[in-house]
């Protein structure tokens, strides 16, 4: 058992190690485009990933549209407040929370109050688009 643990450990790529501010980037929010966001494209700086991992800052007024995901998602709240909509129900969200969303959902998110609302958003990539 422990000589498998460590072939496979063995097997894994080395680490990647990002700082955000050299992912950062305005850009439109997803889905929408419903004003311009700050996006922390973390996860494009790692090569054969199968996972997605941002940083997304919806400023005041912002809003990732809905839209249907065809995987589980999950959204944590860093800082700010905000409002999650998956199939027609609503819920706020503020610092410290987390929606998990579940594949086949309408989804989406909007900032409220007067801070930006700053995300964490992860997802896995289907197995053949793996980068």
């Amino acid at each position: 058992m422990i000589a498998l643990a460590l072939a496979l450990a063995a097997a894994a790529p080395p680490m990647v190690v990002v700082n955000e501010t050299t992912v950062v980037r305005e850009e439109p929010a997803p889905h929408g485009n419903i004003g311009m966001s700050t996006a922390y494209r973390i996860s494009d700086a790692v090569p054969n990933r199968t996972m997605e991992f941002r940083k997304r800052a919806l400023h005041v007024g912002e809003a990732i549209g809905e839209y249907v995901i065809a995987h589980d998602e999950v959204y944590n709240v860093l800082s700010g407040d905000g409002e999650v909509v998956s199939d027609g129900k609503r819920a706020a969200l503020k610092a410290g929370m987390a929606t998990y969303l579940y594949s086949g959902a309408n989804v989406g998110i909007k900032q409220l109050g007067s801070e930006p609302l700053v995300l964490i958003i992860a997802y896995p990539l289907p197995p053949n688009a793996a980068r």
